[in-house]
C-alpha cells in the first residue's frame, strides 16, 4: 500500500533521531521503537479483524514498510552521515506524541484509501458496478378484439366476387390488405369473429457508462423475428417457452453535452408520435443529434440518421434504406409552460414495386428464369395493412403466389408539436398534434408503373391528442387520462412501422382512442385503453370493401 508524505516524514524523523543517539540511549530507544513496531502491527491486525483492511492488503503494507526500511538502512551504510556538529541536541527517545501521531495518520490514511477504493465498506460493491444500470419491465395484458359483422369476409380479399378461381389472385390485381388476400390460406384469416387473449411482455436492459463520453446498451425482449413493431407474446402456446430476443444493442458517443452519436440497433431517435412510428420499434443504423443550448429557455436541435432496412444481396435482392433529417426546438416559455416542435423528412429508398418482365419467367415450366425475379416485392414479414399494393408477377405467371409490390414511392413530411401546460402541477395538460404527407405520392406515376388508376388513395394523415394528469405513472394514486383522434390515409406513410394496435396496425385507418392509467403502487400501474378504428378507403380496392374494429386492452405494468 502506498504511504503518504506525512507518515513517511514522521517515521523518518524518528529513525534519524534514533541514529544520532548515544549507545546507552540507543538501547533505551530500541525498546521504544520495538514498542512502536508492535503497536503499529497491532493496529494493522485490529483493522484486519474489524474488516476495514483485508489480510492481503495488510501483508502488502507490512512488506512494503520492511522493504523501505531496509532501503534506508542500506542507504545509511553506503553514505554515513557526517559527524554531528558541536552543540547538536540528541533526542534520547521517541516522544509519545510522535507515536500517537504515527498511529493516527496511519489509521486515517488506511481508512481514506479503503474508502476511495471501496474495499472496506460493509456491503460495498466494486466501483465499476456504479457504471452499470439495469432496467426493465413486465406487463400482463387482457385484450378483447371486436370485429364488425359488416366487414368484408376473407374470401372477398382473395377471389373476385367470392368465387374461388385459383391462379387469378385478387380482382384488379391489387389490394390494401395482403395478409387477408393470401390465396394459399384463404380460410386462415379472420375479419368478422370476436377474439379474447392474454398477452405478456418482458424486457430487460443493461446500460454501461464506460466513460464520460462513451456508453453502450443492450436490451432483451419477448416477441418474435416476424413482428418488429410488437414485443407481445400471446399466452396459450401449449405451455411452450417464449423467445427472448435482442431488442436493442448500440454504442453511444457524446463528446460534448450538445452532441451525441448512436450506432447499432438504437431507440427511436425522432421526436414524434405513434402516427408514424410504433412505440416498440427500434432502428438499425446510425443517428446523430446536435442540441445546443442557446439560452436557458430555448434549445434547438437537429437529428439525422441513416438506416439500412434490407442488405443488398446481388443479384437476388436490391438494398433498401431509410434516411431522415429532423429540425426542431424545445422552448420553455415560463416555469409552467413549454413547447416542443419538430419537422422531419424521411426517404424510403427503393421500396416501390416494379412489374416483372415477361422474359424473366418461363410460362411452360412456371418457374422464374432470372434470379432477380420478385426482388421488388413488399414482404409479408414487413408489411402490415393499408398501403396500396399491386401484383408484380409476370403476365405469364399464372401461379397462385401473388408477389405484392408497393404502388407508390414514399417520402413523408412529418410535423409534430406538443404543448405542456403545468399550471396545476403535478397535474399537467399536454396537447399534441401530428401531421404527415407523402411528398412522393403521384397518381400518374403510379398508373405508369402499375397500370392502376387509383381513385380513392389518400396521401395525408393527422392525429390530435389531449393528455391530462401526471406526466408519468410513478407512485401509487398517480393518474393520467388521454383521448386522441387519428386519420391516416392509405399511402401517407409506409404501413410497416406504424402503431400495431390501432385497427391491428398499418395505415388506411381513422378513429379514436381513449385511455386511463392509474398507479397501483410505486412503479406499478394499471392501464386501460379502448381503440375504435374504421377503414378510410376500400381495403380490397373493390367497391363496398370495409374493415372496422374495436379493441379493449387492460394492462398491469411493473417497471424496475
Amino acid at each position: 500500500m502506498r504511504q503518504t508524505i506525512p507518515i513517511r516524514r514522521t517515521l523518518l524523523a524518528a529513525a534519524l533521531s534514533a541514529a544520532l543517539m548515544s549507545p546507552a540511549a540507543r538501547a533505551d530507544e530500541r525498546s521504544s521503537l520495538e514498542q512502536l513496531r508492535e503497536t503499529t502491527l497491532g493496529l494493522i491486525e485490529a483493522l484486519v479483524e474489524q474488516g476495514i483492511l483485508t489480510r492481503d492488503k495488510a501483508d502488502r503494507l507490512i512488506s512494503e514498510a520492511q522493504r523501505k526500511a531496509q532501503a534506508k538502512v542500506a542507504e545509511g551504510q553506503a553514505a554515513p552521515a557526517a559527524a554531528p556538529a558541536e552543540g547538536t541536541v540528541r533526542v534520547p527517545y521517541v516522544p509519545e506524541i510522535v507515536k500517537n501521531e504515527i498511529r493516527e495518520q496511519l489509521k486515517q490514511e488506511v481508512l481514506a484509501q479503503a474508502k476511495n477504493e471501496r474495499w472496506a465498506q460493509p456491503n460495498a460493491v466494486p466501483e465499476w458496478l456504479d457504471r452499470i444500470k439495469l432496467e426493465g419491465d413486465v406487463r400482463v395484458r387482457y385484450q378483447y378484439d371486436s370485429l364488425s359483422d359488416q366487414n368484408t369476409p376473407p374470401l372477398g380479399y382473395v377471389f373476385p366476387e367470392g368465387v374461388p378461381q385459383p391462379g387469378l389472385g385478387l380482382a384488379g390485381a391489387a389490394t390494401r390488405a395482403a395478409d387477408l388476400a393470401d390465396a394459399r390460406a384463404p380460410f386462415a384469416t379472420n375479419t368478422t369473429e370476436q377474439r379474447e387473449r392474454l398477452r405478456v411482455r418482458a424486457r430487460l436492459g443493461v446500460l454501461a457508462k464506460v466513460s464520460d463520453s462513451w456508453s453502450a446498451s443492450l436490451r432483451l425482449a419477448t416477441g418474435n423475428t416476424q413482428d418488429r413493431v410488437s414485443t407481445n407474446q400471446t399466452l396459450g402456446q401449449n405451455f411452450n417457452k417464449y423467445q427472448f430476443l435482442v431488442d436493442r444493442a448500440y454504442l453511444r458517443y457524446a463528446p460534448f453535452e450538445s452532441l451525441s452519436v448512436s450506432g447499432g440497433r438504437i431507440p427511436n431517435p425522432w421526436f414524434g408520435t405513434d402516427l408514424m412510428w410504433d412505440d416498440d420499434l427500434n432502428f438499425e443504423g446510425v443517428a446523430a443529434t446536435w442540441k445546443p443550448m442557446l439560452t436557458d429557455s430555448f434549445s434547438p436541435y437537429v437529428t439525422a440518421g441513416y438506416f439500412p432496412v434490407k442488405e443488398r444481396n446481388p443479384p437476388a435482392a436490391r438494398s433498401r434504406a431509410l434516411a431522415g433529417a429532423q429540425l426542431g426546438f424545445q422552448w420553455t416559455l415560463n416555469p409552467r409552460n413549454s413547447l416542443k416542435f419538430g419537422a422531419a423528412v424521411y426517404d424510403f429508398s427503393r421500396f416501390e414495386g416494379h412489374p416483372e418482365d415477361d422474359a424473366s419467367f418461363d410460362s411452360i415450366l412456371q418457374l422464374p428464369i432470372s434470379p432477380t425475379y420478385g426482388n421488388s416485392v413488399y414482404e409479408a414479414g414487413l408489411r402490415q395493412r393499408g398501403n396500396t399494393l399491386f401484383r408484380t408477377n409476370s403476365r405469364l405467371d399464372n401461379s397462385s403466389s401473388n408477389l405484392w409490390g408497393l404502388a407508390s414511392k414514399f417520402r413523408p413530411l412529418n410535423v409534430t408539436a406538443s404543448y405542456d401546460w403545468a399550471s396545476f402541477d403535478p397535474v399537467h395538460v399536454v396537447l399534441t398534434a401530428d401531421w404527415v404527407r407523402n411528398l412522393d405520392f403521384d397518381a400518374n406515376k403510379i398508373a405508369a408503373r402499375t397500370g392502376l388508376r387509383l381513385a380513392d388513395a389518400k396521401d395525408t394523415g393527422y392525429q390530435f391528442k389531449v393528455t391530462i394528469g401526471m406526466p408519468r405513472i410513478r407512485e401509487a394514486r398517480d393518474w393520467q387520462f388521454f383521448a386522441s383522434y387519428r386519420y391516416l390515409g392509405s399511402d401517407a406513410t409506409l404501413d410497416a412501422f406504424t402503431d400495431s394496435d390501432f385497427g391491428f396496425g398499418g395505415t388506411n385507418q381513422k378513429g379514436y382512442i381513449v385511455g386511463l392509467s392509474y398507479g397501483l403502487d410505486r412503479n406499478v400501474g394499471l392501464n386501460l385503453r379502448w381503440l375504435s378504428a374504421d377503414s378510410i378507403s376500400s381495403p380490397t380496392l373493390a367497391p363496398g370493401g370495409r374493415f372496422s374494429s374495436d379493441i379493449l386492452q387492460a394492462d398491469v405494468n411493473l417497471n424496475f
